[in-house]
């Protein structure tokens, strides 16, 4: 990769209009090793525009579905065949160990791709019988036959902005629907993560994805970010981030009536029963906090244990929290690198403090580790209230709060009583439990004796403030296809009227 990169275009490298650049840093020290083009409204009108003729005139909506989907397929392949690469890359942007961007982030961007191919060609509609008593109630008066049927289009251009702690996953969930439906794409990555991005536009062109369907745009949420929900030329949205941004996308797209789909924050609530494995349970929290340095919106950050195994499992969870080994990620056993930024760095102890003065008794961690770059030591809390702070908002850290229940009916009503709702989990040994409390919560996924598994297949996303629409599986198509209703008479030449 070059220096400077660039913004990707109608199929080209190009500079921003206003020629200027931003900082790419390396979150293990702060440093700066990239500079990228700093994408702006001009750049947004040149890619909107572009995303029209490819949409319009070119030939990626007209495709049949099987020609799309063969060019998911060698997407899919090259994503693969770069795969060691795209995850150095993926682990230098965002921090996270080497060892999870190669056995999850960029394995399952390629299963998507693949996924979507396998769609392509299978998105149609219905033939639909039709009732004749329009034609008797006519001066006709006789039996007049129609033939109606649906058909499922792309919406046009649409318009996606992806977060920064899965940038290549995130990309692939939102890209590869919208273009196994036949749209084109105009998206903006993290502006803290914006190479893969562009990786992945080079990646674009040697599959032979047409110049102009699809466009990448680094840059910020204000500029950026903001020319792209406001521009008349896109046709919809598509947003993943905080529930404060979301609702700046959705008010932005319902002063222009386009459809959005927006994957939001999340307060999980894991709920561990008391007749489970302790030692297990504890593994199972910690992954399901801990995962990905707690930057995961579905991250189990509520934990609730019942009170009959409480005190146990808190010492034993304090324990596999100072075990875990924080460094550099691309050194070997490393299972927690940096925090993404600076901004994150302050956030996170931010709220660790607040946890101390509202209460909670910390049992580990709670500090900045070493001097450069955004690491923070693993932290546990026990003793955590459901009225604290960090019980009720999005930490998106390595900070886990356990709370203690007592009964099956509280602990329902009080994962429930969260303005979010986007995911769950329970871990428990009594399929009787199991079954009242995941048909009694209200999110979006329920993990049982198990958390952060994805499946290309299975949907994902959120009740309440956790977002509108979901991503993955047959549904995520939903987003990015339009139904029309044609209905043609039989007798072209008989007066239905």
């Amino acid at each position: 990769m070059p220096a400077v990169m660039l913004l990707f275009i109608g199929g080209e490298w190009s500079p921003a209009a206003s020629g200027k650049t931003f900082a790419v840093l390396d979150p293990r020290t702060g440093q700066e090793v990239f500079r990228v083009a700093e994408a702006d409204k001009e750049d947004v009108d040149r890619a909107v525009a572009a995303a029209r003729r490819a949409f319009d005139e070119g030939e990626w909506s007209r495709m049949s579905g099987k020609q799309r989907g063969k060019v998911l397929l060698k997407l899919a392949q090259l994503i693969e065949d770069n795969a060691d690469e795209m995850a150095a890359i993926e682990s230098l942007d965002n921090g996270k160990p080497l060892v999870m961007s190669k056995i999850a982030d960029i394995p399952l961007s390629a299963d998507h791709f693949r996924y979507y191919a396998g769609w392509a060609d299978k998105l149609h509609g219905k033939t639909i019988p039709c009732d004749n008593t329009f034609g008797k109630a006519s001066r006709a008066a006789q039996w007049l036959p129609f033939f109606a049927y649906t058909l499922h289009e792309p919406i046009g251009v649409v318009g996606q902005i992806i977060p920064w702690n899965f940038p290549l996953l995130m990309l692939a969930w939102k890209v590869a629907p919208a273009l196994a439906a036949g749209n084109t794409i105009v998206l903006k990555p993290a502006e803290q993560t914006p190479l893969n991005a562009l990786r992945f536009a080079e990646l674009c062109a040697e599959a032979g994805v047409p110049n102009g369907a699809i466009n990448i745009l680094p840059g910020f949420g204000p500029t950026a970010g903001a020319a792209i929900c406001r521009h008349p030329g896109v046709d919809k949205l598509a947003f993943t981030g905080s529930t404060e941004v979301g609702r700046l996308v959705m008010k932005e797209a319902s002063e222009r009536i386009v459809p959005v789909t927006l994957e939001l924050g999340g307060k999980s609530a894991l709920i561990i029963d008391k007749h489970v494995d302790v030692d297990k349970a504890v593994e199972d929290a910690h992954f399901a906090l801990f995962f990905n340095h707690g930057q995961c919106c579905a991250a189990g950050s509520r934990t609730y244990v019942h009170a009959d195994i409480y005190d146990e499992f808190v010492a034993k969870a304090a324990a596999r929290a100072q075990r875990r080994v924080v460094g550099d990620p691309f050194e070997e056993g490393v299972e927690q690198g940096p925090q993404v930024d600076q901004d994150q760095l302050n956030k996170i102890l931010a709220y660790i403090d607040v946890g101390q003065r509202e209460g909670a008794r910390m049992l580990c961690g709670g500090k900045r580790r070493g001097d450069a770059g955004y690491f923070v030591e693993p932290t546990v809390f026990a003793d955590v209230t459901d009225q604290m702070k960090i019980a009720q908002e999005e930490i998106f850290g390595p900070v886990q709060s356990i709370l203690k229940y007592h009964t099956t009916e509280e602990v329902i009503a009080r994962a429930n009583k969260s303005e979010y709702g986007l995911a769950s989990g329970i871990i428990s040994n009594d399929v009787g439990f199991v079954n009242t409390v995941s048909r009694s919560l209200k999110a979006g996924t329920v993990w049982v004796n198990c958390y952060n598994v994805y499946d290309s297949a299975v949907p994902f996303g959120g009740y309440r403030l956790s977002g509108v629409g979901r991503d993955k599986g047959e549904y995520a198509l939903e987003n990015y296809t339009q139904v029309k209703a044609v209905y043609q008479s039989l007798e072209p030449n008989q007066p239905w009227l």
